[in-house]
């Protein structure tokens, strides 16, 4: 019988909300594991260019300043793929983080092909009978110290959460990592006259915006603009006759 995976990369990310395609990494947490044990730790705040909201906040007790002084997702994204190197990755939910990471990656014009292994689909296969498998609920299940809701804290929870079901479990049946797929096409900066366009939207209701228009793609800008416009009721033109 084939060994569990014991050299991989275990990892997890707090983002800004829970869609990939409009939301932003806050935070990434990484542990590189070598026969089963932290040979090396990861974990940067990233600024996403925008507000967070009280919510995050509340859940992550990350705070604006925090993020603000930040580095941006493509000053830290090469250093990052470099710790991950071509290891197999495993998280709880792991096609949530894989989908963040591959997006900001691919914006950057950086490649991200990996293969995972889902500790919370392995939760569900073999603790069906628990009434949660959440990462914190199975480490409060299995006595697993755990930091929740901080990305460092949630990847050495993860790690400790897989090496113990590949103890009770791997002889049950196949842990094999398989692909993570994702797929996402790179999105184009903000053109000058959007970003000029959001400017004077917000001049124009008086409003202050809540994200860095100079990070934005064009998508995040227009749908930004009609948002705004849906949002007041009026149009720059009707404004400025007002």
């Amino acid at each position: 019988m084939k060994s569990p995976v014991r050299d991989y990369v275990c990892v997890d990310l707090e983002t800004t909300g829970l869609n990939p395609k409009t939301e932003k990494i806050i935070e990434i947490g990484a542990v590189r594991m070598r026969d089963g044990e932290i040979a090396a730790r990861f974990q940067t705040l990233v600024n996403p260019g925008r507000q967070l909201s009280e919510s995050a906040c509340q859940i992550t007790g990350i705070t604006q300043r925090e993020v603000d002084a930040a580095p941006k997702a493509g000053d830290i994204l090469p250093d990052f793929l470099c710790f991950l190197g071509e290891d197999v990755l495993v998280g709880h939910s792991l096609l949530f983080d894989f989908s963040f990471l591959k997006k900001a990656a691919v914006n950057e014009g950086l490649s991200l092909e990996a293969k995972g292994i889902d500790t919370l689909k392995l939760s569900r296969k073999y603790l069906s009978q628990l009434p949660s498998r959440s990462l914190e609920a199975l480490c409060r299940h299995f006595s697993i110290p755990h930091r929740a809701h901080r990305a460092l804290g949630d990847a050495e929870a993860t790690a400790a959460l897989y090496e113990l079901l590949c103890e009770k479990f791997y002889a049950e049946g196949p842990f094999d990592p398989v692909p993570l797929i994702f797929h996402v096409k790179k999105e184009s900066p903000a053109s000058r006259s959007q970003k000029e366009r959001l400017l004077r939207l917000a001049a124009l209701y008086r409003i202050p915006l809540d994200v860095d228009v100079e990070t934005l793609t064009r998508n995040e800008a227009s749908r930004l603009a009609d948002q705004l416009i849906a949002r007041y009721g009026r149009t720059p033109r009707t404004v400025e006759k007002s």
